[in-house]
């Protein structure tokens, strides 16, 4: 499923301690419906989508009970609960908002359970104790299904990859990610499209025509990424760029394959006809993924080609650690100029890796941030105070970020309760006794519920609350590295990038803009690589004067 794609995303689990249930899992609801007073301050809530599902075999009952008998053993000793899955329950799983079941019944069956789902079974897992296990033991559990259903769309890009493949690329592309990059990327990148976001929407805000600021800000993310990897302007804002639809098809048809009854897409040869190839030209749904990538692909090739025959006319070579073209300060041209020895296909892969997850994540993140701050005048105020009081009407400057402590916490509060991915999904690669004495055998695929883990009741106090408060202002940002709680060796390469890009985007947004949710909306939940709308997040806007340093100060 795309969303358990995104381990390589923006941001993976936020830290949550490691806690061995001991007790039933108390009991609490994922709310039918927002509250369509924009000023109120009652707590956001959405629903699931349920209609304009995309086409795949759905998995009736039977299925279900068949699928159950040919993959879990009479003898399974593993101690884990099944769940029973009914009609309505794995049509969600195939269309909609795939974590919401998954919620469900870790309210019935507790944090860890088995489920047999269409052609196979999965252990889901909503534990952070299991979890961190899991994803910290990379020589015992693999990405498996995760590569399967995305080869087509990642190549061997280090999104996917394994083993000494992943290991190499890994390390050529993290040293491009330097402390010198960013600052200047903050200045140049993130400052600049966030103004020239906030430029295009004036004239919406001066008419009060609502706009869908879901699409705003993955236009935003968009241009931020072809310029910080490529230096290119994909100018997202101003016209239609058909990269931002062929991302959101790809990862689609990567979620859908992950839940096909008979996947198809993977058939082998018929008297020496390919016939997945045959099927690309006759199955809508394969045409429109094929084109998707195409479209990606050649984008990705036509920049990379661009780049080289520049660097190669100026016989470019990096000669210090935190090397930086002032001209180009872009990601390809530090892997150019490093002069490794890579084929143009896989650089092409790596760099579409960055670029799916570069803009799919952060437009995420964006979306649900601002819509939980719609929902909360106090916390709202208090971040454009903030904002006021640090940037005194002046554009963010790297070292001014440090400062935003309380909008970071919003932003990481966000992803607490929007996590991209919502799903994380491995293979075990050798028998294993998870925490809580769980067997699992090899070829098993595991469900990392991210989305369970951090709304937890047993988890978080008043989990499903928006509280920005409860991760402390004056200790250091949570993260994968100074909490107990880890992804593991796989931890995102580019989380510092995709955090700072969030709080320079939001700063420059809500310094500059007022707003608030159209009413009656039906804001719905579903799932691409990340949490998105179902139909859109419209706001109303209005023009906003930042207060002065000393009003600000003294509020």
């Amino acid at each position: 499923m795309p969303c358990s794609l995104h381990s390589f995303s923006s941001f993976t689990l936020l830290p949550t301690p490691s806690i061995k249930h001991t007790t039933p899992f108390r009991s609490f609801s994922v709310r039918a419906s927002i509250n369509k007073d924009p000023n109120s301050n009652s707590k956001p809530t959405t629903t699931s989508s349920t209609n304009s599902k995309p086409s795949s075999w759905v998995s009736p009952d039977w299925l279900t009970s068949l699928t159950r008998s040919l993959t879990i053993s009479k003898n399974d000793d593993s101690g884990i609960p099944i769940a029973s899955a009914k009609l309505d329950d794995v049509s969600d799983l195939l269309g909609g908002a795939l974590f919401l079941p998954l919620f469900k019944w870790m309210n019935m069956y507790g944090p860890i359970y088995r489920l047999a789902s269409g052609p196979r079974n999965f252990v889901v897992v909503s534990d952070p104790a299991i979890a961190k296990h899991v994803l910290r033991n990379y020589g015992k559990y693999a990405k498996g299904l995760v590569a399967e259903v995305s080869e087509f769309l990642f190549g061997s890009g280090f999104a996917i990859a394994e083993g000494s493949l992943w290991t190499a690329r890994r390390r050529a592309v993290v040293p491009s990610l330097h402390k010198k990059y960013l600052s200047v990327i903050v200045d140049r990148v993130f400052c600049k499209c966030a103004e020239r976001l906030v430029e295009k929407l004036q004239a919406d805000a001066l008419s009060g025509t609502a706009v869908n600021m879901e699409d705003k800000f993955c236009q935003l993310t968009l241009d931020v990424i072809g310029l910080s990897l490529f230096n290119y302007n994909f100018d997202s804002l101003n016209t239609d760029s058909p990269v931002i639809d062929a991302v959101y098809t790809a990862l689609k048809e990567a979620e859908l394959r992950s839940t096909d009854i008979l996947p198809y897409w993977k058939a082998g040869s018929l008297n020496s006809i390919n016939l997945v190839d045959v099927l690309r030209k006759i199955i809508p749904r394969q045409i429109k993924a094929e084109k998707a990538v195409s479209i990606i692909r050649s984008s990705v090739e036509e920049l990379i080609a661009k780049c080289k025959a520049i660097v190669e006319a100026e016989g470019e070579r990096i000669d210090e650690e935190e090397y930086l073209n002032e001209a180009d300060p872009s990601i390809l041209r530090f892997l150019l100029a490093s002069r490794e020895e890579v084929s143009s296909v896989q650089l092409r892969d790596d760099l579409l890796s960055m670029l799916v997850a570069g803009h799919e994540t952060t437009g995420s993140v964006l979306t649900w941030t601002l819509y939980l701050l719609s929902k909360d005048s106090h916390s709202l105020v208090k971040a454009q105070e903030e904002v006021d009081l640090v940037l005194q009407g002046r554009r963010p400057s790297y070292d001014d970020i440090k400062d935003l402590k309380f909008l970071t916490r919003c932003i990481m509060e966000s992803l607490r309760l929007f996590p991209h991915p919502p799903v994380l999904i491995r293979r075990a690669l050798v028998a294993d006794v998870l925490p809580g004495n769980y067997k699992v055998y090899p070829g098993q695929d595991i469900m990392i519920s991210v989305y369970n883990i951090h709304r937890s009741s047993e988890v978080w106090e008043k989990a499903e609350e928006f509280s920005p408060e409860r991760f402390d202002m004056e200790g250091p940002v949570p993260n994968e590295t100074n909490t107990d709680f880890s992804g593991g060796p796989r931890k995102c390469v580019g989380d510092q990038f995709a955090l700072l890009e969030a709080i320079v985007a939001l700063a420059i947004f809500i310094q500059h803009l007022n707003f608030e949710l159209v009413p009656d909306q039906n804001i719905s939940m579903t799932t691409g690589a990340t949490i998105h709308t179902t139909n859109g997040l419209y706001m109303k806007l209005s023009q906003r004067q930042a207060k002065s340093a000393f009003a600000a100060s003294s509020i």
